[in-house]
Formats: structure tokens, C-alpha cells, sequence
């Protein structure tokens, strides 16, 4: 079956796979199709484990310490329900959507799809769910949230004592089984039982979907993909432009993220502000020192990376540069897969300023340093989702031209 890569738009011809095979495109080396740990029947029952243990995860006692008698809980939402009342409201809306909404939308819908290709049902709006599906796998975030919550757990029991709650085991139940379900989703196996590929005459013009790799006659351009309901583009439109933007606003805001702190706390009637390299340090002072380093690199060093390889791919494009094409297509799945996880600090603020609710005693709460950082990861992340790939290998196949 013939296929569109949708990083470098090279056709590629798949033949059926065994077990434990890849297929990778033959120019830029991206894994089309993998057979080793896939399965419909296991994608299937994580999705719908995940979406069933989000409930009791959201609702039930996550985490509970205790101070001088004096007991706090917290539920999942606790932490983002405080800075929406403390007028955070930028900080509350983009991790509430990461972290609460988009996981039940994304495991939701994609249970339903798994259940219908396994089951034989089939409905119309079939592929534009499992487009959507697909598209909210780097948005919908309770792994990072997971491991926002582990540090942040590690952070306050360093001082109190700290028990976790029934909605916690359910929280990382549903987050270890989020991430299983992304290791066992065989996408191809689905689009395929969804619509078959269709294979062209050999000297027609062709172009293939971005996001279910179909491939259709290039007079198809501007009309939605038959199989996943996308409109059919070459190229994504302006896609330089957007990418470069984002890439610069998120430059913009690095300053105040690491500059201005990220959290005030009253510790016995004392002010105290921490910047992201201050949590590492306390982190690290404290000996958690795997905590120090996952954080610094996750608030520090992918961010900063991200910006660069993202400047360095549109720089790239404009020049038309045809070096280093399979750097950039590693460097640019690295950014774009990683990125989400730069949120584990934020997550992990959310995650603790609701057990530290002791009056003058003890407290803390968001600072504007938390909601430039969260920015700062949305526009990288979209600058990432927004540039079309394909444009670093235009430059390849221009040079191919008489």
C-alpha cells in the first residue's frame, strides 16, 4: 500500500508487516509503521481503563498531609481551582485543559473509535474522531501531571507528613495506563479499518493527508480527505510564519520565566520566592537530586532547545539550506514529542499549593514566573504543531530538478 511520510511527503510503498518489523521512510528514516507491541485489543482496553479511572482520580482525596494536628487534602483540580480564585486565570485555564478536560476528550473518543474497529460498528464522523483523537495525544497530559505531582508530593513531605489518597492510586493507574495506551496504538491498523489506502496510476500527480497519510490525486487539493475529513493541503499555509512567531513569543517570555519567581510561600510570617533554578537547587540540597535534574531539564534545557531547533529550522527554510536534513528531521521529532513534558513544573506547583494551607504559619501560592513559563511551553508546543516539516526537504528535491 502506498503512503504519504508526513515528514518529509516522500510516497512510500508499505508491504504487509510481521511481527516485530518497522517501516521507516527510506529518505528521512520516520518510522511508518511498527508492528512490535501494537494491538487494537490493548489500545482498547488502556483507553477505556484510562478514561473510567479518570473519574474516581478527579473526585476522590488525591494527596493529605499533616501539620501540627491540622489536616489538608487535595483533589486533582484543587491546585487549579485555587489560582482561578487567586485571579490566575491564564495559569488555571491552560493547565486545567492539559491536565483535567483534554484527557477525558482524548481517551473518551479514542475508546469509542478502538471499539468500533474492533467490533465492525462504523459511523460516519468515524475518521474525523480519531484525527482529533491523534491530534490531542501531545495536548492531553495526565503523565505529566503524574510526574508533576510526584515531585511536588516529594517537595512537601520533605517537611510534613504526607499521605496519598484513593483518588491518587486511580490518578496513576489512569496515567501509567495513558501512557501504555500510546506505546500499544497501532494507528495504521485503524486508519486501514477505517478506509483502505488506494493505490494511484504511477504518473499521477500526487498528494497525501498530513494526518492519515492517505494518499489522493493532487487535483484533490483544498477538498477534505476522504478518509479522516482534513483539508488537503501541499504544504500547510504560512506555516513559517506561524512557526517563527510562536517560536518568538515564547523566546519573549523565557526572560520573566526564569527571571521572576515561579511561586510566593509564608513560611512562620516569612516571605519567600523561588525561581525554577531555586526549586532545583532545594531539589538538589535535599538530596533528590533525580527530582533536581528531571526538572532542570524539563523547565531549562528543553525549552531553550526547543526555541533554537525551532530557529534553526525556519532559518533553514528560508535559506533553503540542504545540509543536516536528517538532523533536523530527528531534532524536529525530539522537540515536538518532548515538549509537552516541560509542563511537569507547573503541574507540579498545582500539585502541592493546595496541601500548603496552614494561615501565617505555612502557605504559597502561583507567581507571575508559573504563568510565563506555562505560556512559554504553549507556544513552543504550537510553534512545533504549526511548521510543516516537509519544507526542510523541499530544498532536496528542488536540487534534483533540471
Amino acid at each position: 500500500m502506498t503512503i504519504g511520510c508526513p515528514e518529509c511527503g516522500a510516497l512510500e510503498d508499505i508491504p504487509p508487516l510481521t511481527a516485530r518489523t518497522i517501516a521507516r521512510c527510506r529518505i528521512c528514516r520516520y518510522p511508518l509503521e511498527r508492528r512490535s507491541g501494537r494491538s487494537v485489543n490493548a489500545a482498547l482496553a488502556c483507553a477505556s481503563t484510562t478514561f473510567i479511572l479518570l473519574f474516581p482520580a478527579n473526585l476522590a482525596p488525591l494527596m493529605t498531609v499533616e501539620m501540627l494536628g491540622a489536616e489538608r487534602s487535595s483533589v486533582l483540580s484543587s491546585g487549579i481551582v485555587d489560582m482561578w480564585n487567586g485571579g490566575w486565570v491564564i495559569l488555571a485555564l491552560l493547565l486545567g485543559t492539559f491536565g483535567i478536560v483534554l484527557p477525558f476528550v482524548r481517551f473518551g473518543g479514542l475508546a469509542i473509535v478502538l471499539g468500533a474497529v474492533r467490533f465492525g460498528w462504523h459511523f460516519r464522523q468515524i475518521g474525523r474522531l480519531f484525527r482529533w483523537t491523534l491530534w490531542l495525544d501531545v495536548w492531553a497530559m495526565p503523565d505529566v501531571y503524574l510526574v508533576g505531582c510526584f515531585v511536588g508530593y516529594a517537595r512537601v513531605t520533605q517537611n510534613l507528613t504526607g499521605t496519598i489518597g484513593a483518588g491518587g492510586y486511580c490518578f496513576i493507574t489512569a496515567a501509567l495506563m495513558s501512557m501504555i495506551t500510546r506505546a500499544a496504538l497501532d494507528r495504521r491498523t485503524v486508519w486501514r479499518a477505517i478506509a483502505p489506502e488506494e493505490q494511484l496510476p504511477d504518473d499521477t500527480p500526487a498528494i497525501s493527508c498530513t494526518a492519515c497519510d492517505l494518499v489522493q490525486p493532487a487535483s484533490r487539493e483544498g477538498h477534505a480527505c476522504p478518509r479522516c475529513g482534513l483539508t488537503l493541503r501541499t504544504r500547510k499555509p504560512d506555516a513559517v510564519v506561524r512557526a517563527g512567531a510562536l517560536s518568538l513569543a515564547a523566546l519573549v517570555l523565557t526572560l520573566p520565566a526564569n527571571l521572576y519567581p515561579m511561586t510566593y510561600s509564608l513560611q512562620l510570617g516569612q516571605g519567600v520566592t523561588d525561581r525554577i533554578v531555586d526549586g532545583v537547587y532545594q531539589l538538589f540540597h535535599a538530596g533528590l537530586w533525580p527530582l533536581g535534574i528531571l526538572i532542570f531539564c524539563t523547565s531549562i534545557v528543553i525549552p531553550v532547545a526547543k526555541i533554537a531547533g525551532m530557529a534553526w529550522f525556519v532559518v533553514s527554510v528560508k535559506r533553503g539550506s540542504r545540509r543536516h536534513l536528517r538532523a533536523k528531521a530527528h531534532l524536529y521529532r525530539w522537540i515536538d514529542e518532548l515538549g509537552r513534558w516541560s509542563n511537569v513544573d507547573v503541574f507540579t506547583i498545582a500539585a502541592f499549593i493546595p496541601l500548603i494551607r496552614f494561615g501565617s504559619i505555612a502557605s504559597s501560592r502561583p507567581a507571575i514566573g508559573a504563568t510565563a513559563f506555562a505560556l512559554v511551553v504553549f507556544f513552543t508546543m504550537s510553534a512545533s504543531r504549526a511548521f510543516d516539516p516537509r519544507l526542510l526537504w523541499d530544498t532536496r528535491a528542488s536540487r534534483r530538478r533540471p
